[in-house]
């Protein structure tokens, strides 16, 4: 037995070798799908942080060349998203001859299950685009965008009988207070503009107010048709932004106001072909982040939960917040500060506090005798 032992561990050693080079191999895959997690989720925050902060930045900065570009604007991203999404939805089917001739494509959801929605999509941009007028600072407007979810309780308990923990209304009251506080404390809508009148602020809130409450019903009509017909949110993207364009043809004199003020910004009154293209510039810029920003949105949606996604958005408006008081000067004082940071934290709170739920149906039991 003295003899056969170091037989023994000998091919011991060499049985261990093929493991050890799984287990090698095992570690270099272990190391190769990290490395794509990284590189994957960097580009989805990305696109989320990058996108949608670089879209609010230029979308403050063109509201600043003038402020009668809202319409203009809404419409250019309603036409480019169209325009974009276009190819997806067409295919070509032979006629008479077999020449290819170009169709929409067969819709998973009925036409007029979106006539509801793009009208009140229209009403909510108009009313937004009015905010614009009166002068509502930007910081007020993110506040209120970020504040949507108390009327989303609000017409979820009413008409989709949704209920909600004691931790959900909570987090929905300090955002409610949250909005208030900041807008009683009436920023100024830029370093170089004084306090607008207490009527025209006043006014310009009410158009925000009853552009959120459109907002909601949007929402709420955008879930009850994914939840009947399926999550075709992309379907719904387009065909929302291209029946919504005609909706805006009585207000194509407003459009043109606001390309001409924009063509205008540069200052000179006899612009050249360079200063007119570098005028739109940002506008050009809006219109390609917007696609990004929403791509990273979607992309997130479907790696992680809806909390997940609430918290990532929620910090990508507070971060647009930071950058508007940082870069243009935006109207901030300490009443402001505290009503955003009721509103963020609010919002934070409800995505941790859990899944609103319905009632659960009671089945009579009927006894036999």
């Amino acid at each position: 037995m003295s003899h056969r032992r170091p037989h023994v561990e000998t091919s011991a050693s060499h049985e261990d070798s093929p493991q050890q080079i799984r287990e090698i191999k095992r570690s270099a895959s272990g190391i190769w799908q990290l490395a794509h997690v990284l590189v994957d989720w960097t580009l989805v925050l990305s696109l989320v942080f990058g996108g949608c902060c670089t879209n609010a930045f230029t979308w403050e900065q063109l509201l600043r060349q003038s402020s009668s570009v809202g319409t203009a604007l809404t419409v250019s991203q309603m036409t480019f998203i169209s325009l974009q999404r276009l190819p997806s939805f067409i295919i070509f089917t032979p006629i008479k001859g077999g020449i290819p001739w170009p169709r929409l494509k067969p819709r998973a959801i009925p036409i007029y299950a979106w006539f509801l929605q793009v009208t009140v999509l229209a009403g909510a941009s108009v009313l937004n685009n009015r905010a614009f007028l009166y002068n509502v600072p930007v910081t007020i407007q993110i506040i209120f965008r970020s504040a949507g979810l108390v009327i989303s309780m609000i017409f979820g308990y009413l008409f989709l009988k949704k209920r909600y923990n004691i931790f959900q209304i909570a987090s929905v009251l300090l955002v409610s207070v949250g909005v208030v506080v900041a807008t009683l404390s009436r920023p100024a809508s830029g370093p170089a503009k004084g306090h607008e009148s207490p009527e025209r602020y006043a006014m310009g809130i009410t158009f925000l107010v009853c552009s959120s409450l459109l907002t909601g019903i949007q929402g709420m009509l955008q879930e009850q048709t994914y939840s009947k017909y399926g999550p075709h949110w992309q379907e719904g993207l387009f065909y929302t932004n291209l029946l919504a364009i005609p909706l805006f043809m009585p207000f194509w004199p407003s459009i043109l106001t606001g390309l001409r003020a924009l063509a205008r910004s540069t200052g000179t009154s006899k612009n050249s072909p360079i200063e007119l293209a570098l005028s739109f510039v940002p506008l050009v810029v809006n219109l390609c982040t917007q696609l990004f920003c929403v791509a990273g949105v979607n992309q997130l949606t479907s790696r992680v939960s809806s909390v997940s996604t609430n918290l990532v958005l929620t910090s990508r408006k507070a971060v647009s917040l930071m950058i508007s008081v940082w870069w243009f000067g935006s109207g901030w004082n300490a009443q402001l500060g505290l009503g955003a940071s009721m509103v963020f934290l609010g919002s934070i709170f409800y995505a941790l506090s859990g899944q609103a739920s319905k009632p659960k149906k009671v089945v009579k039991q009927v006894k036999t005798e």
